[in-house]
Protein backbone atom coordinates (compact mmCIF):
# COMPACT_ATOMS: atom_id res chain seq x y z
CA UNK A 1 0.00 0.00 0.00
CA UNK A 2 1.57 3.26 -0.96
CA UNK A 3 0.06 5.78 1.55
CA UNK A 4 -1.37 5.10 5.17
CA UNK A 5 -5.15 2.43 5.78
CA UNK A 6 -6.44 5.86 7.04
CA UNK A 7 -7.23 7.63 3.43
CA UNK A 8 -8.16 4.35 2.40
CA UNK A 9 -10.47 4.01 4.48
CA UNK A 10 -11.84 7.18 4.60
CA UNK A 11 -12.07 7.24 0.60
CA UNK A 12 -14.42 3.39 1.27
CA UNK A 13 -16.42 5.19 3.68
CA UNK A 14 -17.20 7.84 1.08
CA UNK A 15 -18.22 5.47 -1.55
CA UNK A 16 -20.44 3.15 0.73
CA UNK A 17 -22.14 5.60 2.71
CA UNK A 18 -23.27 8.50 0.31
CA UNK A 19 -25.00 7.80 -3.33
CA UNK A 20 -26.15 9.66 -6.24
CA UNK A 21 -22.48 10.88 -7.54
CA UNK A 22 -20.49 12.63 -10.32
CA UNK A 23 -17.69 11.38 -11.60
CA UNK A 24 -15.07 13.83 -13.26
CA UNK A 25 -11.46 13.82 -14.44
CA UNK A 26 -9.56 16.87 -15.20
CA UNK A 27 -10.45 18.65 -18.71
CA UNK A 28 -9.14 17.69 -21.91
CA UNK A 29 -8.62 14.42 -20.52
CA UNK A 30 -5.44 11.53 -21.20
CA UNK A 31 -5.55 8.03 -20.70
CA UNK A 32 -4.85 7.64 -17.23
CA UNK A 33 -8.02 10.34 -16.49
CA UNK A 34 -10.53 8.74 -18.58
CA UNK A 35 -9.43 5.57 -17.41
CA UNK A 36 -9.99 6.04 -13.85
CA UNK A 37 -13.41 8.01 -14.66
CA UNK A 38 -14.40 4.58 -15.79
CA UNK A 39 -12.72 2.68 -13.56
CA UNK A 40 -14.86 4.45 -10.95
CA UNK A 41 -17.82 4.64 -12.48
CA UNK A 42 -16.94 0.47 -12.76
CA UNK A 43 -16.47 0.51 -9.15
CA UNK A 44 -19.78 2.30 -8.41
CA UNK A 45 -21.65 -0.41 -10.19
CA UNK A 46 -20.33 -3.13 -8.35
CA UNK A 47 -21.52 -1.23 -5.00
CA UNK A 48 -25.30 -0.64 -6.66
CA UNK A 49 -24.93 2.95 -6.36
CA UNK A 50 -25.79 5.70 -9.10
CA UNK A 51 -23.76 7.49 -10.30
CA UNK A 52 -23.09 10.37 -13.42
CA UNK A 53 -19.52 10.33 -15.21
CA UNK A 54 -19.03 13.57 -16.83
CA UNK A 55 -16.17 15.73 -18.51
CA UNK A 56 -16.23 19.30 -20.07
CA UNK A 57 -15.06 18.16 -23.41
CA UNK A 58 -15.23 14.85 -25.32
CA UNK A 59 -12.87 11.93 -24.77
CA UNK A 60 -10.14 10.91 -27.10
CA UNK A 61 -11.75 8.96 -29.87
CA UNK A 62 -8.72 6.14 -29.30
CA UNK A 63 -10.35 5.43 -26.15
CA UNK A 64 -13.99 4.51 -27.06
CA UNK A 65 -12.86 0.73 -26.44
CA UNK A 66 -13.09 1.32 -22.56
CA UNK A 67 -16.27 -0.14 -20.91
CA UNK A 68 -18.74 2.52 -20.86
CA UNK A 69 -17.02 5.33 -22.38
CA UNK A 70 -19.66 6.53 -24.27
CA UNK A 71 -21.70 6.86 -20.64
CA UNK A 72 -19.03 9.68 -20.34
CA UNK A 73 -21.46 13.07 -20.62
CA UNK A 74 -19.27 15.50 -22.43
CA UNK A 75 -20.59 18.93 -21.13
CA UNK A 76 -19.97 21.32 -23.97
CA UNK A 77 -22.98 19.19 -25.97
CA UNK A 78 -25.13 17.97 -23.13
CA UNK A 79 -25.48 20.01 -20.03
CA UNK A 80 -27.06 18.56 -17.43
CA UNK A 81 -30.25 19.45 -15.23
CA UNK A 82 -28.85 19.28 -11.77
CA UNK A 83 -26.47 19.59 -9.18
CA UNK A 84 -24.79 17.07 -7.15
CA UNK A 85 -23.98 16.80 -3.85
CA UNK A 86 -21.17 14.19 -3.78
CA UNK A 87 -18.41 14.48 -5.92
CA UNK A 88 -15.36 12.22 -7.02
CA UNK A 89 -12.28 13.97 -8.89
CA UNK A 90 -9.94 11.88 -10.27
CA UNK A 91 -6.45 13.15 -11.53
CA UNK A 92 -7.59 16.92 -11.09
CA UNK A 93 -3.85 18.29 -9.93
CA UNK A 94 -5.98 21.11 -8.44
CA UNK A 95 -9.54 22.42 -8.44
CA UNK A 96 -9.64 24.58 -11.80
CA UNK A 97 -8.83 21.30 -13.34
CA UNK A 98 -12.27 20.41 -13.42
CA UNK A 99 -13.35 22.97 -15.51
CA UNK A 100 -17.16 23.69 -16.18
CA UNK A 101 -18.01 20.28 -14.50
CA UNK A 102 -17.50 22.44 -11.07
CA UNK A 103 -20.69 23.99 -11.92
CA UNK A 104 -22.80 21.12 -11.51
CA UNK A 105 -21.03 20.80 -7.77
CA UNK A 106 -23.76 21.64 -5.18
CA UNK A 107 -23.04 24.54 -2.92
CA UNK A 108 -21.76 22.38 0.32
CA UNK A 109 -20.77 19.62 -1.77
CA UNK A 110 -18.55 17.14 -0.52
CA UNK A 111 -15.32 15.83 -2.94
CA UNK A 112 -13.49 13.14 -2.59
CA UNK A 113 -10.07 13.85 -4.84
CA UNK A 114 -7.77 10.47 -5.82
CA UNK A 115 -4.88 11.37 -7.58
CA UNK A 116 -1.24 11.51 -7.61
CA UNK A 117 0.23 14.55 -8.88
CA UNK A 118 2.74 15.76 -5.99
CA UNK A 119 1.21 19.69 -6.67
CA UNK A 120 -2.51 18.41 -5.53
CA UNK A 121 -3.22 20.74 -2.97
CA UNK A 122 -6.01 18.47 -0.96
CA UNK A 123 -8.70 20.28 -2.22
CA UNK A 124 -11.45 17.56 -1.10
CA UNK A 125 -13.26 16.86 1.68
CA UNK A 126 -11.70 13.64 1.62
CA UNK A 127 -8.48 13.36 -0.02
CA UNK A 128 -6.87 10.13 -1.23
CA UNK A 129 -3.20 11.41 -2.75
CA UNK A 130 -0.59 9.08 -3.32
CA UNK A 131 2.26 11.36 -4.92
CA UNK A 132 4.86 8.14 -5.30
CA UNK A 133 2.07 6.27 -7.87
CA UNK A 134 2.41 5.78 -11.56
CA UNK A 135 -0.94 7.15 -12.19
CA UNK A 136 -4.72 7.31 -10.51
CA UNK A 137 -5.56 4.29 -11.59
CA UNK A 138 -2.88 2.32 -10.40
CA UNK A 139 -4.34 3.92 -6.66
CA UNK A 140 -7.70 3.10 -7.86
CA UNK A 141 -6.48 -0.39 -8.52
CA UNK A 142 -5.40 -0.35 -4.27
CA UNK A 143 -8.55 0.88 -3.15
CA UNK A 144 -10.22 -1.93 -5.49
CA UNK A 145 -8.71 -4.45 -3.29
CA UNK A 146 -8.49 -2.89 -0.16
CA UNK A 147 -12.08 -2.94 -0.31
CA UNK A 148 -12.23 -6.81 -0.70
CA UNK A 149 -13.05 -5.93 -4.66
CA UNK A 150 -11.95 -8.66 -7.62
CA UNK A 151 -11.48 -7.65 -10.66
CA UNK A 152 -13.17 -8.70 -14.17
CA UNK A 153 -11.48 -8.32 -18.07
CA UNK A 154 -13.05 -4.93 -18.45
CA UNK A 155 -11.80 -3.41 -15.27
CA UNK A 156 -8.38 -4.73 -15.50
CA UNK A 157 -8.59 -3.05 -18.78
CA UNK A 158 -9.16 0.30 -17.93
CA UNK A 159 -6.61 0.04 -14.82
CA UNK A 160 -3.81 -1.26 -17.73
CA UNK A 161 -4.83 1.60 -20.13
CA UNK A 162 -3.80 4.47 -17.43
CA UNK A 163 -0.39 2.83 -16.63
CA UNK A 164 0.34 2.30 -20.15
CA UNK A 165 -0.20 6.07 -20.80
CA UNK A 166 1.26 7.45 -17.87
CA UNK A 167 4.56 5.42 -17.86
CA UNK A 168 4.63 5.68 -21.66
CA UNK A 169 4.23 2.51 -22.01
CA UNK A 170 6.35 1.62 -19.34
CA UNK A 171 9.27 3.32 -20.22
CA UNK A 172 9.04 6.28 -18.19
CA UNK A 173 11.01 7.08 -14.42
CA UNK A 174 7.51 6.54 -13.17
CA UNK A 175 7.79 2.49 -13.86
CA UNK A 176 8.22 0.63 -10.54
CA UNK A 177 8.40 -2.32 -9.48
CA UNK A 178 4.93 -2.09 -8.28
CA UNK A 179 3.65 -0.91 -11.56
CA UNK A 180 5.08 -3.85 -13.58
CA UNK A 181 3.77 -6.25 -11.22
CA UNK A 182 0.30 -4.89 -11.07
CA UNK A 183 0.33 -4.73 -15.11
CA UNK A 184 1.23 -8.70 -14.80
CA UNK A 185 -1.82 -9.15 -12.75
CA UNK A 186 -3.90 -7.35 -15.08
CA UNK A 187 -2.65 -9.15 -17.79
CA UNK A 188 -4.23 -12.83 -15.82
CA UNK A 189 -7.38 -11.13 -16.58
CA UNK A 190 -6.93 -11.54 -20.58
CA UNK A 191 -6.42 -7.64 -20.89
CA UNK A 192 -4.37 -7.67 -24.86
CA UNK A 193 -1.35 -5.69 -23.85
CA UNK A 194 0.41 -5.69 -27.12
CA UNK A 195 -3.13 -4.40 -28.90
CA UNK A 196 -3.18 -1.55 -26.16
CA UNK A 197 0.57 -0.32 -27.31
CA UNK A 198 -0.81 -0.44 -31.10
CA UNK A 199 -3.60 1.52 -30.56
CA UNK A 200 -2.42 4.05 -27.90
CA UNK A 201 1.39 4.47 -28.38
CA UNK A 202 2.23 3.36 -32.15
CA UNK A 203 -0.52 4.23 -34.33
CA UNK A 204 -1.18 7.85 -35.85
CA UNK A 205 -3.88 9.42 -37.88
CA UNK A 206 -2.78 11.21 -40.80
CA UNK A 207 -3.73 15.02 -39.40
CA UNK A 208 -1.94 13.81 -36.56
CA UNK A 209 1.46 13.29 -38.67
CA UNK A 210 0.52 16.55 -40.39
CA UNK A 211 0.06 18.10 -37.51
CA UNK A 212 3.50 16.97 -36.19
CA UNK A 213 5.03 17.32 -38.88
CA UNK A 214 3.69 21.27 -39.08
CA UNK A 215 4.85 21.87 -36.01
CA UNK A 216 8.70 20.21 -36.04
CA UNK A 217 9.12 22.36 -38.89
CA UNK A 218 9.25 25.11 -36.36
CA UNK A 219 11.20 23.56 -33.84
CA UNK A 220 13.60 25.93 -31.99
CA UNK A 221 16.47 25.01 -29.54
CA UNK A 222 18.15 27.67 -27.03
CA UNK A 223 22.11 28.64 -27.41
CA UNK A 224 22.92 25.90 -25.31
CA UNK A 225 21.31 22.93 -26.98
CA UNK A 226 19.67 22.37 -23.39
CA UNK A 227 16.38 23.29 -23.65
CA UNK A 228 13.78 23.03 -27.12
CA UNK A 229 10.33 23.63 -27.84
CA UNK A 230 7.53 23.74 -30.36
CA UNK A 231 4.12 25.82 -30.80
CA UNK A 232 1.20 25.22 -32.00
CA UNK A 233 -1.73 27.45 -32.81
CA UNK A 234 -5.82 26.90 -34.34
CA UNK A 235 -4.49 27.47 -37.92
CA UNK A 236 -2.64 24.45 -37.75
CA UNK A 237 -4.80 22.20 -36.32
CA UNK A 238 -7.41 23.90 -39.11
CA UNK A 239 -4.79 23.30 -42.08
CA UNK A 240 -4.10 19.79 -41.13
CA UNK A 241 -7.32 18.94 -40.26
CA UNK A 242 -6.32 17.30 -36.61
CA UNK A 243 -8.28 17.87 -33.18
CA UNK A 244 -7.01 18.71 -29.68
CA UNK A 245 -5.95 15.04 -29.08
CA UNK A 246 -3.62 14.72 -32.08
CA UNK A 247 -1.31 17.24 -29.66
CA UNK A 248 -0.81 14.08 -27.42
CA UNK A 249 2.97 13.20 -26.99
CA UNK A 250 4.39 15.98 -29.71
CA UNK A 251 6.38 17.75 -26.74
CA UNK A 252 8.25 14.49 -26.34
CA UNK A 253 9.72 15.18 -29.93
CA UNK A 254 11.64 18.04 -28.79
CA UNK A 255 12.83 16.55 -25.13
CA UNK A 256 13.63 13.50 -26.91
CA UNK A 257 16.89 15.09 -28.86
CA UNK A 258 20.28 14.03 -27.39
CA UNK A 259 21.48 16.52 -25.25
CA UNK A 260 18.24 18.36 -24.37
CA UNK A 261 17.03 18.58 -20.68
CA UNK A 262 13.60 20.43 -21.54
CA UNK A 263 10.79 19.90 -24.34
CA UNK A 264 8.33 22.27 -24.03
CA UNK A 265 5.14 22.42 -26.67
CA UNK A 266 3.43 26.14 -26.38
CA UNK A 267 -0.38 25.57 -27.60
CA UNK A 268 -1.96 29.14 -28.59
CA UNK A 269 -5.21 28.75 -26.99
CA UNK A 270 -6.59 32.35 -27.63
CA UNK A 271 -5.24 35.63 -28.23
CA UNK A 272 -4.21 36.15 -24.53
CA UNK A 273 -3.49 32.62 -23.64
CA UNK A 274 -1.35 29.83 -24.07
CA UNK A 275 -0.83 26.46 -22.38
CA UNK A 276 2.35 24.91 -21.86
CA UNK A 277 3.23 21.34 -21.97
CA UNK A 278 6.54 20.57 -20.17
CA UNK A 279 8.83 17.44 -20.06
CA UNK A 280 12.19 17.34 -18.44
CA UNK A 281 15.33 14.78 -18.69
CA UNK A 282 15.38 14.38 -14.77
CA UNK A 283 17.90 17.28 -13.61
CA UNK A 284 14.83 19.93 -13.92
CA UNK A 285 11.59 20.28 -12.14
CA UNK A 286 9.29 20.86 -14.52
CA UNK A 287 6.37 21.00 -11.83
CA UNK A 288 8.45 24.08 -10.18
CA UNK A 289 8.80 25.73 -13.24
CA UNK A 290 4.69 24.79 -13.75
CA UNK A 291 3.54 26.19 -10.61
CA UNK A 292 5.37 29.38 -10.57
CA UNK A 293 3.07 30.26 -13.54
CA UNK A 294 -0.31 28.95 -11.45
CA UNK A 295 -0.10 25.28 -13.13
CA UNK A 296 1.28 21.80 -11.80
CA UNK A 297 2.50 18.45 -12.15
CA UNK A 298 5.13 15.63 -11.64
CA UNK A 299 8.99 16.43 -11.80
CA UNK A 300 9.62 15.06 -15.19
CA UNK A 301 5.93 16.00 -16.94
CA UNK A 302 3.50 19.04 -16.04
CA UNK A 303 1.66 22.10 -17.60
CA UNK A 304 0.23 25.33 -16.96
CA UNK A 305 -2.14 27.57 -18.73
CA UNK A 306 -0.49 31.09 -19.11
CA UNK A 307 -1.98 34.50 -19.53
CA UNK A 308 -0.25 36.56 -22.71
CA UNK A 309 1.19 36.12 -26.44
CA UNK A 310 3.07 33.75 -27.13
CA UNK A 311 5.67 36.30 -27.72
CA UNK A 312 5.73 37.46 -24.07
CA UNK A 313 4.95 33.63 -22.74
CA UNK A 314 8.26 32.01 -24.66
CA UNK A 315 10.87 34.20 -23.18
CA UNK A 316 9.33 34.14 -19.69
CA UNK A 317 8.98 30.39 -19.43
CA UNK A 318 12.69 29.96 -20.90
CA UNK A 319 14.14 32.15 -18.17
CA UNK A 320 12.43 29.90 -15.46
CA UNK A 321 13.53 26.51 -17.05
CA UNK A 322 17.05 28.49 -17.29
CA UNK A 323 17.14 29.27 -13.53
CA UNK A 324 15.97 25.65 -12.67
CA UNK A 325 19.23 24.65 -14.76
Amino acid sequence: MQTNEREFRQAQRFLTEHDNFLVVAHVQPDGDAVSSTLAVGWLLSCLGKKYVMMNEGPIPKRMEYLWEADKIVNLSAAPLEAAYSHIICVDCADFRRTGKSSHYFAENAEILNIDHHPTNDGYGTCNLIVPHAAATVEILFDLIAFMGMSLDKDAATLIYTGLLTDTGGFRYSNTTPKVMATASKLLEYGVDGPGLSELLLEQMTLPQLRLLTRALNGLQISEDGKISWVSVNDEDLRVTGAIHEDLEGIVNYPRNIQGVEVGLLFKVISENAVKVSMRSAGKVDVARVAQSFGGGGHVRAAGARIEGTLEEIVPQVLDRVKLQL
